[in-house]
């Protein structure tokens, strides 16, 4: 797994996180809500290649 990656999802956490902030705070936990939900999804699709590249590295290191 590269660094970068690490570094993208706390990138993207970051930002979530400050907007979120900025969201509540003016009212719009709705929108607030979303946008949490939006930077979980993004990252989930990012790790979701890894996870496949996982799955390939063990099933051709054990013959399956």
């Amino acid at each position: 797994m590269d660094v970068d990656l690490i570094f993208k999802i706390a990138a993207i956490g970051i930002i979530v996180a400050v907007l979120n902030q900025l969201l509540v705070r003016s009212g719009r936990e709705e929108q607030a809500m979303m946008m949490t939900l939006a930077g979980l999804v993004v990252v989930l699709s990012m790790i979701v290649t890894q996870i496949s590249d996982l799955f390939t590295t063990v099933k051709s290191v054990f013959g399956l």
